[in-house]
């Protein structure tokens, strides 16, 4: 077969196609990768943010103690202290428990359904 002809073309054709999808699948995984350092570094950035809020949480939990030892003895202001925290977690726990259910696909559901009647006829 002639280096000119048709089925010479059409292996050309298809062996750049390759080398383009090729190139495509790299350039897909050098951008992955990218975003994913900058995930990575956001992530870091917000798990900090996180450590200093619950160390700014205790510090004015601790304040609030203290301002309430300057009218009850310290150990009754340390006891009132820790109900409020115990009733914050367990106010947050409720929340989370709601949060938490397991969500039903009511759309799926739906197309289901109606895709059983329409087979059903």
């Amino acid at each position: 077969m002639p280096e000119n002809g048709l089925g010479s073309a059409i292996g050309r054709v298809v062996s750049h196609g390759r080398r383009l999808a090729s190139l495509q699948v790299d350039l897909a995984k050098a951008e992955v990768r990218r975003k994913a350092g900058a995930t990575a570094l956001g992530v870091g950035l917000g798990v900090g943010a996180a450590l200093f809020a619950v160390i700014a949480l205790a510090l004015l939990v601790a304040a609030g103690v203290v301002a309430l030892a300057l009218v009850l003895p310290a150990w009754a202001a340390v006891l009132v202290g820790a109900g409020v925290a115990l009733l914050a977690a367990g106010a947050l726990a409720a929340a989370a428990v709601s949060a938490l259910r397991a969500p039903v696909p009511k759309q799926a559901l739906e197309e289901a359904r109606l895709t059983r009647d329409a087979l059903r006829g």
